[in-house]
């Protein structure tokens, strides 16, 4: 009862004092007679003690885990003035499914420089025994992030190599640099944002104003009901906001008429400007919507909404439209400082996606590069980050690869010598086994070459329902190491995100009432529950904390 009390605590971040409520301890007592009241010392006790079980269990299946990708970001409570870090792991379990945990959140004492960060992700890796085993570290852009990463890849690579000599270790936040591209465009007409947001308040101020224009949108025979309200600081909600007003922009301009006080309606100029606006900001909705999504993509998926966002500012760049071409080109630049160079994670994820493989950058590579010839190089520079990977790989896992090396030796023939004779002709055997190894015949193919050539895979259903480390979990047999270095590279996050989210349960474990919390309480009731809601299969209710507000019209 104790444990269920203690998992129902951090499962639904109750306070410890719950089992101080008279109701919820009669419904135990109800259940078991046997069962004693317990205080919110002793809960807290049983909660920590949970949490170092369920680390316990952690730690095994990292153990037989190859590779760890991780995220993090920075924090601080408004309640307390302490910052913190949380670590989020992304991984391939034995069973071939893809996990996320939060594995640390901790105090970061000041200055929190960049390699004060460094030093303490590398302190919580080696707690969890893994400080070997980080394939890559997803952090958004901020400027200490640039100096903690590479204090990060230095300390690591001091103790092993890194595979592919770390050229796919540091990962930007991809949901960040689309929101810095968002924000450029945005820049352009945000009079015209701030007279939208105005124009939804003040209707939203007094119920007669939602009835009075409740009443003009009944009159042109408009269908739609609700209006939204923005958070200013989140561009999505911003976009939501101008889209659904765009649909009463003529009950906007009655209602100009009829109410003398309101003096922020939008010119049908303007409305034009947003209806264009919004139609580009789809792309950057839909490209969010993949990268941050709550079913927690696979990297496979990236580079096809890259390219499609590349599209969409180029043709609005180029377009004869001023007002367009003028908002796109900022973007278009902040689009080549971070992706202008190959992405060649994004790129070598996409080739292990079996419907596309090397077909896919060769089609998404014309759209992203302005020259042929800048096509043909990246296109080469991937096919050869490609085979320097997988061999690092077949390093790793030589035992695996031993039989399907794709070359064999000649035995060098014994015979019966005596030691004098053994002792002259050791330089000739040592050229012997040379001139053999360099004549061995090749047996079979790599596995990334019967990858490459084999067929595509025809997936006849909608693209959302294929998964490619399904494919490679039913082909690991085929592919022993090409599978292992496909599930490492589909695990890795390009978005912060899922260390983002973990904040929304930080503003409810870190209140104004629990601010005195101790550093492993806070620390244990996060990771703890993270875990245990992973183990049972349950999704965090996430905390309405976006801004936005949905008006309904009253009539």
């Amino acid at each position: 009862m104790r444990e269920i009390i203690a998992s129902a605590i951090m499962v639904h971040e109750r306070p410890f004092s719950i089992v101080e409520d008279e109701v919820f301890m009669w419904a135990f007592e109800y259940a078991n007679s046997n069962f004693r009241k317990v205080t919110r010392k002793t809960a807290r006790s049983d909660c920590l003690q949970l949490y170092e079980a369920e680390k316990n269990t952690l730690k095994k299946i990292l153990s037989n885990v190859s590779k760890v990708s991780i995220t993090t970001d920075m924090w601080k409570s408004s309640h307390q003035v302490v910052e913190y870090m949380v670590l989020t792991g992304h991984f391939v379990d034995a069973s071939w499914n893809l996990q996320k945990r939060v594995l640390n959140f901790v105090k970061v004492p000041p200055p929190r420089r960049g390699t004060d960060i460094a030093n303490a992700i590398f302190k919580c890796l080696r707690g969890w025994g893994i400080e070997n085993k980080i394939f890559s570290v997803t952090v958004d852009n901020a400027s200490y992030n640039d100096s903690c990463v590479r204090s990060l890849k230095e300390n690591m690579s001091l103790s092993s190599k890194m595979v592919l000599d770390g050229q796919l270790f540091h990962v930007r936040c991809c949901a960040h640099i689309l929101n810095l591209l968002v924000q450029d465009g945005l820049s352009t007409i945000k009079d015209i944002i701030l007279n939208v947001r105005e124009s939804v308040k003040f209707i939203n101020s007094s119920d007669a104003r939602l009835k009075s224009f409740h009443e003009v949108v009944e009159l042109k025979g408009l269908k739609e009901r609700k209006l939204v309200l923005d958070c200013p600081t989140r561009w999505n909600s911003t976009y939501l906001m101008l889209c659904t007003a765009t649909k009463f922009k003529h009950a906007f301009s009655d209602y100009n008429e009829k109410e003398p006080h309101y003096k922020y309606t939008p010119s049908f100029e303007d409305w034009d400007k947003i209806e264009k606006v919004c139609q580009l900001l789809e792309v950057f909705n839909d490209a969010t919507h993949v990268i941050s999504g709550s079913d927690y993509p696979t990297s496979n998926l990236y580079l096809a909404e890259i390219q499609r966002v590349k599209k969409a500012i180029d043709n609005a760049a180029e377009s004869f439209d001023m007002f367009m071409s003028e908002m796109a080109i900022p973007m278009k630049a902040k689009f080549d400082k971070y992706w202008g160079e190959c992405n060649l994670l994004m790129s070598i994820a996409c080739v292990l996606d079996p419907r596309m493989k090397l077909n896919g950058i060769k089609i998404t590579f014309p759209r992203l590069y302005k020259t042929q010839s800048d096509v043909e190089k990246n296109v080469e520079r991937v096919k050869r980050a490609l085979e320097e990977l997988y061999l690092d790989y077949v390093n790793l896992f030589s035992q695996d690869a031993s039989s399907t090396s794709g070359h064999t030796e000649f035995n060098v023939e014994s015979t019966t010598v005596d030691h004098g004779v053994q002792q002259m002709d050791k330089g000739m055997q040592e050229i012997l086994t040379m001139v053999h190894r360099s004549q061995s015949i090749p047996l079979t193919k790599s596995e990334l070459e019967t990858y490459l050539e084999e067929n595509l895979v025809i997936h006849t259903c909608s693209s959302s329902s294929f998964c490619a480390l399904g494919w490679w979990k039913n082909n690991s047999l085929k592919f022993k190491v090409l599978s292992k270095m496909a599930a490492d590279i589909l695990a890795v996050p390009i978005s912060s995100v899922a260390s983002e989210c973990t904040f929304s349960a930080g503003g409810r474990v870190i209140d104004e009432y629990r601010a005195s919390l101790n550093e492993q309480s806070i620390e244990a009731l996060i990771c703890g529950g993270d875990w245990l809601r992973n183990k049972y299969g349950l999704k965090k209710k996430e905390k309405m904390d976006s801004g936005q507000q949905e008006i309904m019209l009253k009539p």
